[in-house]
């Protein structure tokens, strides 16, 4: 059985895309080198062509010329001395009379091959015994005398066979190493596309942790297991967020719900008077508003992490975004007697989604304003940074945000322990952290002294208008 093997070998490789890939361009080789070839001879064999019947035309105007001239004594002198001192060995001279008989020249007869109409022939001729093509011209003479004046091109045919040969021989050895280079290709190849498969094979099986190997060079296989490595850890964040979300909400909705449904229960089990029970029912409502604000957060969380808000980018102009929150902000700050600033230079400009940017933005002026203690300040402002970037800063006098939990903050459903016994669901800094994603951004935190500062980084894009 170990021939079937070897041919179900046989069979995959040359199913193989690397040797198909050599195959055929070492066939495009040949083809295209045969045409080079082919158009070289073919523009050589024409100049030659040319010199040869201009060398043929020259040596029968002369004889022609001298028959004229002196007679057949001046014609046959002239094809002597031809004949006698042409170093041309190519070179065939016949002057025959009105009846083909020979009188002067090397042929010792008429050929043939060359018939009785005077124009141009290609015909074989036998000299020393052996056939030579030949290129020949037939004039006729004064007094009906016939001209034969012929060039040997047999060299010419030898030439061609000897070109043929080596584009015979170069296009087997194209073959050959076209073969050979494909083998090499496929091992070579087929070593990383085989690493790859297996730890594609064991992402499959859930081990996101995996990676593709990278030789850490700039080469298509490297730039492509980067990029997969990338999308993998894009993906193993988002797989841990859903994971990290999921119990994050089974465990702040389990208190709410149950919260629900005890008090439906004492409702229904102590039929208490009317104003009692809608009490009660208000209460029930309230607590269903929170879970309904948790589950509308998620779904913008969805929204923004899928990119589906991406067709709605924009020239966006950062000063009139600020102002929009600012002004639905300012009577929020004013009850708390905050004073809330803004600087923002109308030049900065950035493409994205303004609602997106507006809704971010808005959040992190609530935490400011919300965190923030009476007679304080919580001032927003953009600026420009120097790698090209711009701004939205956000400082407030509050709390701040302990080091340790600066990196925790934007998490899904994570409260700082600094946050009390504030309202809220822990899923604002997580769409702000999803904005400045989606906008090519980041957010960053860091400390006030007291307070805390809150910058969304974005790129900017040039322009004043939105």
């Amino acid at each position: 059985m170990a021939w079937v093997t070897d041919w179900a070998a046989v069979i995959r490789l040359l199913r193989s895309t690397s040797l198909r890939l050599a195959l055929t361009y070492g066939a495009i080789f040949v083809v295209f080198s045969g045409l080079l070839v082919s158009f070289l001879w073919w523009r050589t064999a024409a100049v030659l062509d040319r010199e040869i019947n201009a060398v043929i035309v020259a040596d029968t105007r002369a004889i022609g010329d001298r028959l004229r001239d002196f007679g057949l004594s001046g014609a046959l002198q002239t094809i002597e001395q031809r004949v006698r001192q042409t170093a041309d060995e190519r070179a065939i001279y016949l002057l025959a009379d009105p009846r083909y008989a020979p009188v002067g020249g090397n042929l010792s007869s008429w050929p043939a091959e060359v018939g009785e109409k005077p124009g141009w022939y290609d015909v074989d001729l036998i000299r020393e015994g052996k056939r030579h093509a030949t290129r020949a011209l037939h004039v006729v003479l004064p007094a009906n005398f016939h001209l034969l004046v012929a060039r040997d091109v047999q060299d010419r045919l030898v030439i061609r066979g000897e070109i043929v040969a080596g584009l015979i021989w170069g296009g087997v050895a194209a073959i050959v190493l076209a073969i050979a280079g494909g083998l090499l290709v496929r091992r070579t190849v087929l070593r990383r596309v085989e690493m790859i498969n297996r730890t594609t094979a064991a992402i499959v099986h859930g081990d996101l942790s995996r990676r593709l190997p990278s030789r850490e060079t700039s080469d298509e296989f490297d730039r492509l297991a980067q990029t997969i490595n990338a999308m993998l850890h894009q993906i193993q964040v988002l797989v841990d967020g859903v994971r990290n979300s999921s119990n994050a909400v089974a465990h702040d909705l389990r208190t709410p719900l149950a919260e629900v449904r005890t008090r439906l229960e004492d409702v229904l089990r102590n039929k208490p008077t009317t104003d009692e029970a809608l009490g009660e029912i208000q209460a029930a409502v309230a607590e269903i508003d929170h879970v309904i604000a948790v589950f509308g957060a998620l779904l913008r969380l969805a929204e923004i992490d899928s990119g589906a808000r991406l067709s709605g980018f924009r020239a966006v102009v950062l000063a009139q975004v600020v102002a929009e929150v600012a002004e639905l902000y300012g009577p929020v700050a004013e009850e708390k007697a905050i004073s809330l600033t803004v600087d923002a230079a109308s030049e900065h400009t950035v493409q994205g989604d303004p609602h997106l940017l507006a809704q971010a933005l808005g959040n992190l002026v609530d935490n400011a304003v919300k965190f923030a203690p009476t007679q304080s300040t919580v001032s927003v402002k953009v600026e420009r940074r120097n790698d090209g970037k711009v701004a939205i800063v956000v400082a407030d006098r509050g709390p701040g945000v302990p080091d340790a939990e600066k990196a925790r903050v934007s998490e899904r459903f994570y409260r700082g322990r600094s946050v009390g016994e504030t309202s809220g669901v822990g899923l604002g800094l997580s769409l702000v952290t999803a904005v400045a994603r989606l906008h090519g951004g980041t957010l960053e935190l860091r400390d006030h002294a007291p307070g805390l500062i809150a910058e969304l980084v974005l790129p900017e894009s040039g322009g004043t208008k939105a």
